[in-house]
This record gives structure tokens, C-alpha cells and sequence, in this order.
């Protein structure tokens, strides 16, 4: 039985999808629950791309120890040195080192000979193999590239000291047995090939990512590289939930195993579909609301006499279980604690759980029944560190046969507090209206989505969107028993999180983001290439 190793980009690859960045708290959030969840390796992000990818990815590197952290870089002195000072108190850091491989990367994009991409790729390993002993090197776009040059440049790399070499589908173009003829050619040509690992990372460009993906497991390879849910860049990335619970489900086929503890899966999935305001979609497989539904009459007397008729995964393999209502107003702190640690929520401090406790105490208020899901919500809520625009009060008038009327307190980032007022067509508009006016510049709505934690008339409600300020996109969230007061916490929340990115309103903008494998997007940090 074969070891399949778990490489997630969640916190890189994935934090590319367009509107998503995340705060550090939120970082830290999602490298916990990978952890608890087993992946082997977890790619804290690109740190040559922005001084506070950089602190993130230390932060991550300091708190993790049950899994290897590794950091992107492309095959550039100052991008290697940034990802080892990003890594240094990492208990099994990883530098992962990348070139283009492909004809038209090498001529377009980095306007250089095959012959010099070789020497950059061998100079980038060599550089990043004084400081770790674990260095990945990954041939972006190896499915567009020539395999006979592939095996150069591996076999020199190899030389260097490269420990795993990953070829991606960087742009989602390949097809399963073309994929895996690319890697048995590899295995079967590269010397020396038997002394590292083989990685698989693949896109959803044609819909194949993961289907490409199993097929190179068949092929020998041994780590696979993917996000939670299929987020990512574009289409998206391999969703590693459907890769293991396949590796899983059909081990009699792959005869291979993960490290991954599935009945986290459920948890892990909700967590980073709350925190990067990315809905799971219904029908999507492991994870989606519909999965284990049945509505056909057939189909429900099949599972109702054996659940194998229709059921391939038990709801519980997954970690989705029919108990759901477990704390109310009289659960103490110990309980509460308690089921915070059972749910996987780490707790930083007593600070911050007494703050947590006390937003429960007050939802008992509201609500009789607190469900795994009401929790959840809370506590990806927690204001974030660095809030920059606060919302002070809100009035909202509006009936039927009434003008929508809203007036806002809004706490600047110079620390004025500004009021306006708004109509609009509706409740929100006329919130969103007031709000834009207190900022004072022009901020576009793109996104509006919400949703309840649970059923009934008290459920919170949980609204996501997708704003457009000052040429820089963001996702908001925003937590209340209030759908109005919820729509306004949502719409704060995106412009705090562009503002961090501002200079002279609280951070830096990116100089670049990365950028499927790690192709890092706008202008260039070095002077070496020319940026797509």
C-alpha cells in the first residue's frame, strides 16, 4: 500500500481566487484545521510577493508542527532568501522553487533560452538547498512543455539537490492519460529519479483537475497538490476532500492511502467556505448541502432499507452527524470550551475566548437553540486586529409604501467618526448608499449573497459580498441576528480588508500575488523577468 502525501495550497494557490484575502487570524485559522485535518505539507504563501505575505507565512511557520509549512519562490535570489527568513522557526520548512518550462513561458513571458531557464532552475535550487534541506522544484506549465526537455532539466536539478519535483497542469490543459504518460516517461528516462518525490498539481480549467490528478497517483506519483473546496485561480484548483475521500472510497483500485483524518472534512470545508465568502455549491461532491440527500422515492426506499444502495460515504466518514443542537444559555465556560476544542476551534488566547463567550452568551439571548454551525459563524466573526473602518450605529427606516431611509456612524481610519444618510430602493442599497458616502469614495457592490446558519425564524443570518474600491476587489463578511445590521457588518468588513492593502490607510499594496503555480501577477518584484 503507497503513501500518498497531501501538499495543501489553500493558503496560496487558493487565496488567488479573485476578490479573496484573508487577514491573518483567518490564515492562522486555516493552517489549525489543516493540520488537525493530516496533510503533510501546508504552502503558507508566496513571501517575496508583499511584506505582510511574509509575516503571514512566519506566523504560520511558528505555530505548526504536525506538518511540513513551505514557502513559494520563484528561481530568483531575493524570492529564496525572502521564503527562508519566512521559514526559519518552521519545524519542517519546505522552500518550493519554480521556473516555466514551456515554449511559449520561456519565449513570451520570461524571454529566455532553454538553455539559461536550465542554469536560473539549477541556480534556484542550489541557492534554496543552503538553507533547507527539503526543497520542491516545480516546472510550471509541464503539460505545454517538451518532455524530452523535461528530462533535462529534472535530471539537473535532481543533481542539485531537489528533493521533490512537481510538474502541474498550471493552466487546467491536459487529460488524464495524457498526464499520466508524462510522468512514466519522466520515471522511466530522468536519472536519478528514484531519489526524489513525484508531485501532481492540477487545475479545473476543462473540468479534470482531479481526475488528472488520480490518474498521476496511477502513474507513481506520490504527493498530491490541491486546495480545499477547489478554490483557486480561474476554474480553480484540484479539490483535495474529492481526491482522499477517492483514495479512500476506491483503495482496492489505487492501493494507496492518505495521512487524512476524513471526518474533519465536513468542518475543514465550512471553514474556509466562511472565511474566503465562497459558497460550496449544493451538488458538489463530499462536501456539497446535496450530497447525501435523497429525494427520488426510489432512491429513499433503497437507503431507508440499506444505505450502500445509494450512500458510497457514510456522512459520518466526512464528519456530519444528525446531533447538532448541544449548548444553550445555561452551558457554562468549561462546556463551552469544551465543545470549541471537540469542533476543532483553536482558541489564541483567554482574551479572545472570553470575547467568543460572551458573543455566545448574548446569541442565547436571541436564540434557544446554538447549533456546531451557529459557533462556527461566531467564531470566524471575531473583528479582525486591524480594523480600519468600524460601523458605530445604524438606523434603518423602511416599510411598505415607504422610501428605504438609512442613517450610519462610521468610524474613519484617521479615527473621525463621519454620519450620513441614504435612500435606495431597498434596505441594503440604502445602507450601502450611506456607508459609501461616509467613506467618501466610490465603492462598487459586485457580490451579494446571503444565507442562514441554520432553519427557523431566529437563525443568524450570514451575509458574504464582493465590493470594488479604489481598483482593488475584496470579499466581506458579516454575522447578526439582523439581516440589514448583518448586510452592513459584510460591506465594513470587504473595505477593511482592502484598506490593510492601502497605503497610508493601513498596509502596502501587493507588489504581486502569485499566480497559478506560483506565477506572480502586476508588475515584477525583479528586475530577471517580465510578468504575465
Amino acid at each position: 500500500m503507497r503513501r500518498i502525501e497531501i501538499f495543501d495550497t489553500t493558503l496560496r494557490d487558493g487565496e488567488q481566487t479573485a476578490g479573496v484575502n484573508l487577514h491573518l487570524h483567518e490564515k492562522l485559522e486555516i493552517a489549525r484545521a489543516l493540520e488537525q485535518f493530516g496533510v503533510d505539507v501546508i504552502e503558507a504563501g508566496f513571501p517575496a510577493s508583499s511584506p505582510e505575505e511574509l509575516r503571514a507565512v512566519q506566523a504560520i511557520a511558528e505555530i505548526v508542527r504536525g506538518a511540513s509549512v513551505a514557502a513559494l519562490a520563484r528561481s530568483h535570489p531575493n524570492d529564496i532568501d525572502q521564503a527562508w527568513e519566512a521559514l526559519k522557526k518552521a519545524e519542517q520548512p519546505r522552500i518550493h522553487v519554480f521556473i516555466a518550462t514551456s515554449p511559449i513561458h520561456m519565449e513570451h513571458k520570461l524571454r529566455l533560452s532553454p538553455e539559461a531557464v536550465i542554469e536560473r532552475a539549477v541556480e534556484g535550487v542550489r541557492r534554496a538547498k543552503r538553507y533547507v534541506s527539503d526543497v520542491e522544484w516545480s516546472a510550471e506549465d509541464a503539460t505545454r512543455s517538451d518532455w524530452d526537455f523535461l528530462v533535462r532539466i529534472i535530471a539537473e536539478v535532481i543533481k542539485e539537490g531537489a528533493t521533490v519535483i512537481n510538474l502541474p497542469d498550471t493552466v487546467g490543459y491536459t487529460q488524464p492519460k495524457e498526464y499520466a504518460a508524462m510522468f512514466r516517461y519522466v520515471l522511466e528516462r530522468v536519472p536519478g529519479i528514484e531519489k526524489v518525490k513525484l508531485s501532481a498539481h492540477c487545475h479545473d480549467d476543462l473540468g479534470l483537475a482531479v481526475a488528472n490528478s488520480l490518474s498521476a497517483v496511477e502513474a507513481g506519483v506520490v504527493q498530491i497538490e490541491g486546495t480545499i473546496n477547489g478554490i483557486g485561480e480561474r476554474a480553480g484548483n484540484a479539490a483535495l476532500e474529492e481526491i482522499t475521500m477517492a483514495l479512500k472510497i476506491r483503495q482496492d483500485h489505487y492501493q494507496a492511502e492518505t495521512g487524512i483524518k476524513t471526518e474533519h472534512t465536513a468542518r475543514v470545508s465550512k471553514l474556509v467556505s466562511k472565511l474566503t465568502g465562497i459558497p460550496v455549491p449544493p451538488n458538489k461532491a463530499v462536501v456539497g448541502a446535496n450530497a447525501f440527500a435523497h429525494e427520488s422515492g426510489i432512491h429513499q426506499d433503497g437507503v431507508l432499507k440499506n444505505a450502500l444502495t445509494y450512500e458510497i460515504i457514510s456522512p459520518e466518514m466526512v464528519g456530519l452527524t444528525s446531533n447538532r443542537i448541544v449548548l444553550g444559555k445555561h452551558s457554562g465556560r468549561h462546556a463551552f470550551r469544551e465543545k470549541l476544542r471537540e469542533l476543532g476551534m483553536a482558541v489564541a488566547s483567554e482574551e479572545e475566548l472570553d470575547r467568543l463567550f460572551q458573543a455566545f452568551k448574548a446569541l442565547t439571548g436571541k436564540k434557544k437553540e446554538i447549533t456546531d454551525d451557529d459557533l462556527l459563524a461566531l467564531f470566524v466573526d471575531l473583528s479582525a486586529p486591524d480594523q480600519k473602518y468600524e460601523l458605530v450605529s445604524l438606523q434603518c427606516a423602511f416599510g411598505f409604501g415607504l422610501i428605504p431611509t438609512t442613517t450610519v456612524a462610521l468610524r474613519l481610519p484617521s479615527g473621525e467618526v463621519r454620519t450620513e444618510s441614504a435612500t435606495g430602493e431597498g434596505s441594503v442599497e440604502s445602507v450601502y448608499k450611506a456607508i459609501e458616502r461616509a467613506v467618501g469614495v466610490p465603492v462598487t457592490l459586485e457580490d451579494y449573497r446571503i444565507q442562514s446558519t441554520t432553519g427557523g425564524p431566529d437563525a443568524l443570518a450570514e451575509v458574504y459580498v464582493k465590493v470594488a474600491y479604489q481598483g482593488l476587489t475584496s470579499r466581506g463578511r458579516g454575522v447578526d441576528n439582523d439581516v440589514v445590521v448583518a448586510s452592513a457588518k459584510a460591506y465594513v468588513d470587504a473595505l477593511n480588508r482592502i484598506a490593510l492593502r492601502l497605503p497610508g490607510v493601513g498596509g502596502e499594496v501587493p507588489v504581486a500575488g502569485a499566480a497559478d503555480q506560483g506565477r506572480p501577477a502586476g508588475r515584477s518584484i525583479d528586475s530577471g523577468v517580465v510578468l504575465g
